[in-house]
């Protein structure tokens, strides 16, 4: 069963708050979404939420997300016109209208922002994404770890520009879309992996809307939000402590760098390092791993339980870091050559979060 049909105003920041989650500290801060869809909401009305299932398997599904870097995205807000220029080419390519939006990636900002795209077309919000999570290189979605191909990227910015790319296959995707977008000043909005119904059935993330709805509404109702977000994610729990060190750099359309978290409480005397590229990718604890990609890896606030993207860690902050399974395609041979740690250049094998325990 459907956990949600539409997203309104009163659902939006359950579904924020969820999207933040599952952002593993990428996917652009969930504010600036939040305002967007908020606005898109109050201007062109509620966004219905379809199960892929009721796509037409000859419709025309339009992913959608940002990309750049997260420090840029932030300071640098879209025009929100830019899924008005990607929908009309996408729809003078192919010669058909677009049947629904999509999440490329359901965490951080741009699950939110899906809604604001969504509702700007007047078109429906599948309830599925790419990811399940996010993931900070264009080629990192379940489309190619299915085989499908990348038969269409098409590019907007702020300005106005449009760029539209035919690859011949997901490492070249990554590399021309991102240097398209360094161009654009680190942040566009892009559209790839435009497929019918049919053809994403089995290779997309499905509920993953519901789930962060999901998210949102087991902490908000909770007065221990740390402890029911981790039971609801049958989550490792780190480290909670303080942030006692962040290195921080932006370059090439990522945000890449390190904290480290000091323990408090009952964690005092350990140290925790956690590798950045614009998500949280690697944990290690006196030179261990503790968790790595794809499982995901989430720093949250010690006391809300509200997720803290990798552009706003600050010194001093009292955080609680969490780690659980990614989706069972991400654990496969094909999903862990794309996004498993040695596709982000760390020498080590991929083990199963719950197995590090």
């Amino acid at each position: 069963m459907q956990l949600i049909d539409r997203i309104t105003p009163d659902g939006l920041p359950a579904f924020a708050r969820g999207c933040g989650v599952l952002g593993t500290g990428g996917g652009g801060s969930v504010e600036s979404g939040l305002l967007a869809a908020a606005y898109a909401l109050n201007e062109y009305g509620d966004v219905p939420v379809v199960p892929l299932a009721e796509v037409p398997d000859d419709g025309l599904v339009l992913p959608l997300s940002g990309i750049g870097a997260p420090t840029v995205s932030h300071e640098m807000p879209m025009s929100g016109e830019e899924p008005v220029l990607i929908a009309a080419e996408v729809e003078r390519i192919f010669g058909r209208p677009v049947s629904a939006v999509m999440a490329s990636e359901i965490g951080g900002s741009n699950g939110v922002a899906a809604v604001a795209w969504a509702a700007r077309l007047g078109l429906p919000l599948v309830d599925a994404d790419g990811m399940g999570r996010a993931f900070p290189e264009v080629q990192m979605v379940s489309q190619n770890v299915a085989g499908l191909p990348v038969n269409l990227i098409v590019l907007a910015d702020v300005q106005g520009n449009l760029i539209t790319i035919r690859p011949v296959d997901g490492p070249w995707s990554e590399r021309i879309a991102r240097s398209a977008t360094v161009a654009c000043g680190g942040s566009a909005l892009m559209a790839d992996y435009v497929l019918t119904g049919r053809e994403l059935h089995g290779a997309v993330i499905e509920g993953s809307v519901g789930s962060a709805v999901r998210i949102g509404r087991t902490v908000a109702a909770s007065g221990e939000p740390v402890k029911a977000l981790a039971e609801l994610l049958q989550a490792t729990t780190l480290i909670t402590g303080k942030v006692v060190d962040m290195e921080r750099r932006t370059g090439g359309g990522f945000v890449r760098g390190s904290l480290i978290v000091d323990g408090t409480g009952a964690d005092r005397g350990r140290m925790l390092r956690v590798e950045i590229q614009n998500e949280n990718l690697v944990a290690f604890e006196d030179g261990r791993v503790r968790a790595c990609v794809p499982d995901l890896i989430t720093v949250v606030d010690a006391e809300t339980a509200d997720a803290i993207p990798t552009e706003t860690l600050r010194y001093g902050q009292r955080v609680t870091v969490l780690s659980w399974p990614c989706d069972p395609l991400w654990r496969t041979p094909r999903g862990l050559q794309i996004a498993g740690p040695r596709a982000f250049g760390y020498d080590l094998d991929y083990t199963p979060v719950e197995d590090l325990r």
